[in-house]
């Protein structure tokens, strides 16, 4: 876990196990900004006391978007929040209702990368490793201990 000189904003870098021994492990690398988060979450070879450096060998830019957690009486849709792709690939668009729903839970808005390759999301598994990886992100943010940042009931 690592911090930066601001108390405001600081960087966290975690370990996600796969709960299931044939799917690889997740790291996410999450920059807690003064009322947003940007998340980043990737398979990783990466042993769990060196996870801070999965994210130097990821791919920010695979499947990225960001959310809007929505105004107080003004949902837009089932009460998410406006959102937006960023960077997607023709093969996966996982972050932008992920983000969506990190978003509507948090109040924050939430910038995510998903650096999953299509070659797992393909697979039988690929929905549990998104689980996993939504999990893992849900945990982190609940750890984190902010006001702002805690889950809604």
């Amino acid at each position: 876990m690592a911090a930066a000189n601001s108390s405001l904003i600081f960087v966290t870098s975690r370990y996600v196990a796969p709960s299931d021994p044939s799917l690889p492990a997740l790291a996410l690398q999450i920059t807690s900004l003064v009322g947003s988060y940007m998340i980043w979450v990737g398979v990783t070879n990466q042993p769990p006391e060196s996870v801070q450096n999965a994210a130097r060998s990821g791919v920010l830019c695979r499947d990225w978007a960001c959310a809007m957690p929505a105004s107080p009486g003004r949902a837009f849709w089932k009460g998410f929040g406006p959102a937006t792709s960023l960077f997607r690939s023709s093969s996966s668009d996982v972050s932008f209702s992920m983000a969506q729903r990190l978003a509507r839970r948090f109040h924050r808005q939430i910038f995510l990368s998903v650096d999953v390759p299509a070659t797992l999301l393909s697979t039988p598994r690929g929905s549990h490793l998104l689980f996993d990886a939504e999990k893992g992100i849900v945990a982190a943010l609940n750890s984190l201990g902010d006001e702002d940042g805690q889950e809604v009931s």
